[in-house]
Order: C-alpha cells, then sequence, then structure tokens
C-alpha cells in the first residue's frame, strides 16, 4: 500500500502579491522623467550647444576674413601718399577709420591669441540681444569708436549661451594681443587690466574709461560681459591700449603670426 503524500506535497504554492500601482508613484515616476529631461536639456544648452554655435559662428567669422584677403588680391586698394614733412622726423603711420556702419552690419573679426589659434568672432553694429549677442556674434557699443578711432571702442559678448564669446575673458594676461580685423587690415591693442562693476557703471563706455573729466588723447579698448556667467547685477570689464595698425597689404600682424602664448 502506497504511503499517503505529505502534506507538504498537497499544499499549492500561494502566490506572490502583486505589487499596486498608485497614482501618486505614477506622479513621481513622471516627474523624475521630467527632471532627467530638463536636466539633459540644461545641459545641451550650456554645453553640447554652445560648443556646436561656437564652432559654427568661427567658421563664419574665418570665410569672412578668407573673403577679405581675396578680395584684396582680385582688387588692392591704392595706398595713398605718405605727407611731405619738412621737419626731417619720421611720418607717424597713418591709422585708418571706418565710419560707423549701421545696425546690425558685421564690420570686423575679432581675434584673442590667449584664446586659442581658432579664436575668432565676427563683431557687429550694436548690442541688442535677440540679433546680435543672442546670435554668437561680439556687439559694438554704438557711440563709442571704432577701431583705431581716438577714444574708446567698446564690445560685448556673451560668456555663456549663443557660443560663448567671452567666456575666456578672466584668463587674459597683461600684454596679450586683442585684434580686431577689419578689410583694411588689423588693430592691435594690449590687454592692461580686468575689473569687476555694476551693470548700472555705464561710464565703462566713456572716451577714457571712468574719467568723464578728460578727454580722449589715445586709443582705448573695453570689452564687457557678465560677471560671474548667469549673473545679470554685475559686468566683468577688460581694458586695452593700442598698439599699431597692420595694412591687409602687409599680411597679418605678428600679434597673430608670430608670438608665443604662454
Amino acid at each position: 500500500m502506497d504511503a499517503p503524500d505529505a502534506p507538504s506535497s498537497r499544499r499549492t504554492r500561494a502566490a506572490k502579491p502583486r505589487r499596486r500601482v498608485s497614482f501618486v508613484g505614477v506622479i513621481g515616476e513622471l516627474l523624475i522623467t521630467v527632471g532627467v529631461v530638463a536636466l539633459l536639456y540644461v545641459s545641451w544648452q550650456m554645453w553640447i550647444g554652445d560648443m556646436i554655435i561656437g564652432a559654427q559662428k568661427q567658421a563664419e567669422a574665418t570665410a569672412l576674413s578668407e573673403q577679405w584677403a581675396q578680395e584684396w588680391e582680385a582688387a588692392p586698394p591704392a595706398e595713398p601718399d605718405p605727407e611731405p614733412t619738412d621737419t626731417g622726423e619720421p611720418v607717424e603711420p597713418v591709422v585708418p577709420v571706418r565710419d560707423a556702419p549701421s545696425h546690425g552690419k558685421e564690420f570686423g573679426i575679432m581675434h584673442v591669441p590667449r584664446f586659442g589659434a581658432d579664436w575668432n568672432f565676427t563683431v557687429v553694429a550694436g548690442v541688442t540681444r535677440p540679433d546680435i549677442l543672442d546670435q554668437g556674434h561680439i556687439g559694438h557699443y554704438p557711440d563709442t569708436a571704432m577701431p583705431g578711432e581716438v577714444g574708446n571702442t567698446v564690445y560685448a559678448a556673451h560668456r555663456w549661451t549663443s557660443g560663448q564669446p567671452f567666456d575666456p575673458i578672466d584668463k587674459l594676461v597683461v600684454g596679450d594681443a586683442i585684434v580686431i580685423e577689419t578689410q583694411e587690415g588689423w588693430y592691435t591693442y594690449r590687454f592692461r587690466t580686468l575689473e569687476y562693476v555694476q551693470a548700472t557703471q555705464v561710464d565703462v563706455l566713456l572716451p577714457v574709461p571712468q574719467r568723464a573729466d578728460l578727454s580722449a588723447d589715445g586709443r582705448y579698448l573695453t570689452l564687457t560681459s557678465c560677471a560671474p556667467k548667469l549673473n545679470m547685477l554685475e559686468r566683468i570689464i577688460a581694458y586695452a591700449l593700442f598698439e599699431d595698425f597692420t595694412p591687409r597689404g602687409d599680411g597679418p600682424p605678428a600679434s597673430l603670426t608670430g608670438e608665443a602664448v604662454a
């Protein structure tokens, strides 16, 4: 006679209770997903997107520089005759100054070797955000001097988003070249100092920066941007002094081709 089955063999295994999905749990998972997507978007905007936009804008600036070189080679302008002098002293080189362009017009390219050999961005007349700064350009403040002109030539650009042209502005070292290229040639300025000011301190735009009591007798260059990043209440300001002008016919200046950046 067979032995009866053990009680355990007749006992059916109890089913594991199914986890109930609550409404609060679903909302929590959705919020986590939204947060991750938002984080990825911000990362794209601040890093990956900026890298792509910056590379694109630098390529556009390089193409404009090459276009100007080709136009000069095709039809170089006549060189003006130097004015005669009776003193026997050498004539001071003439520094050409362009007329102020209309708002939104590209008229220059800025080069800063400290920021990298390939760093160059177009300079556009005006500093409005939607059509100039937010498009990855360097803006030229209206009513300030043009490159090479006696007075203060002033520029603005973003440090984050839109290609962040002025992101490395705080890396400048005394003596660094800041070069503005135009169709006529290259204007070399030399960096002198940085400072931080409130956004309301507009006297940095004066012909002699922050000196309303003085008339300009020199040529200055000023760069302005936000400091620190994401802060709209303060500005970082870089000041430079004019060194010389190199005509296009002479080729790029030594400030761009012959300097080693330490």
